[in-house]
C-alpha cells in the first residue's frame, strides 16, 4: 500500500544509499592515495596490489609465456582503482619525478608525509563517523517504518473486526425491522378490523335507538293481545 510514510520511507533510504555510496567512493580514494603515498615514502606500511590471473591474450601481449600469476594490479575500473586520473603518475614502480632544479634533487620528505597521511587518517574517520551516524540514523527509520507496518496491521485487522461487526449489528438491526414491520401490518390489520366491527355496532344501537318507540307501541299491543286471549282461554267475552 502506497502512503505518505511510505514514499517518504523509501525517498530518505534512496538519499542514504547514495550517500553511502558517495562517502565509501570518497573513502576508497583516501585509501588508495594514502596507500600509492606509503610506497614511495613508507614502503614498509605499503600494501601491494593482490595477484591476479591474466588472459590468454595478455600473456601473449606481455610475452609473459606459462606463467599464470603475476604481480599485476587490477585492470582500471574505478575510484579505488589505477584507473584515477589523479594518480596515474604514481602507477607502476617508477618515484615521481624530481623536482625542478632550482629546489635541488629530489628527496623523500617523511615528516611532510606523515602529516599528509595523518590529515588522510582523520579525513577518513571522518568519513567514517558520518557513515556511521548516516547507518544508525537509517536503522533508527528502518525500525519506525516497521514498527509503523505493524500498528498499521493491526489498526488494519482492528478496523477489520469493528467492520464485522457493524455489519452484522447492521443485519440484525434490518432483521428486526423486517419482524416489527409485518407485526405492525398485523397490528393494523386486527385494528381495522375491530374498527370495523364497532361500526357494525354504533348502526345496530343506532337503529335499535330509532326505533325504539315504535318497538315499545308494538310490544305493548302484542302484551295487550296475549292477555286477552288468555283471558279468552279461561271463558271471558269481550263480545259487544
Amino acid at each position: 500500500t502506497c502512503s505518505p510514510m511510505y514514499s517518504a520511507y523509501m525517498g530518505e533510504h534512496v538519499e542514504f544509499t547514495e550517500f553511502m555510496a558517495s562517502d565509501s567512493a570518497a573513502k576508497e580514494l583516501l585509501n588508495y592515495a594514502k596507500n600509492r603515498l606509503q610506497k614511495f615514502y613508507n614502503a614498509r606500511m605499503h600494501k601491494a596490489a593482490p595477484k591476479r590471473e591474466l588472459g590468454r591474450d595478455e600473456r601473449i601481449m606481455s610475452g609473459v609465456g606459462g606463467e599464470d600469476l603475476v604481480s599485476a594490479a587490477p585492470a582500471p575500473g574505478g575510484i579505488a582503482n589505477t584507473g584515477i586520473s589523479e594518480f596515474v603518475q604514481l602507477s607502476g614502480d617508477v618515484a615521481p619525478p624530481p623536482p625542478p632544479e632550482t629546489f635541488g634533487a629530489y628527496e623523500k620528505k617523511s615528516q611532510e608525509t606523515t602529516g599528509v597521511v595523518a590529515m588522510m587518517d582523520l579525513l577518513i574517520k571522518e568519513l567514517d563517523k558520518e557513515m556511521q551516524e548516516a547507518k544508525v540514523e537509517e536503522d533508527t527509520a528502518q525500525k519506525e517504518f516497521e514498527q509503523m507496518l505493524v500498528d498499521s496491521k493491526a489498526k488494519k485487522a482492528q478496523d477489520m473486526k469493528t467492520l464485522t461487526e457493524k455489519k452484522s449489528a447492521h443485519a440484525a438491526a434490518e432483521a428486526q425491522l423486517e419482524s416489527d414491520s409485518e407485526e405492525k401490518t398485523g397490528k393494523q390489520n386486527d385494528l381495522k378490523a375491530t374498527k370495523e366491527y364497532i361500526a357494525s355496532l354504533h348502526d345496530d344501537c343506532d337503529w335499535l335507538l330509532s326505533n325504539y318507540d315504535t318497538r315499545k307501541e308494538a310490544r305493548t299491543s302484542e302484551i295487550d293481545a296475549l292477555g286477552k286471549a288468555k283471558d279468552v282461554l279461561n271463558g271471558a267475552s269481550y263480545e259487544a
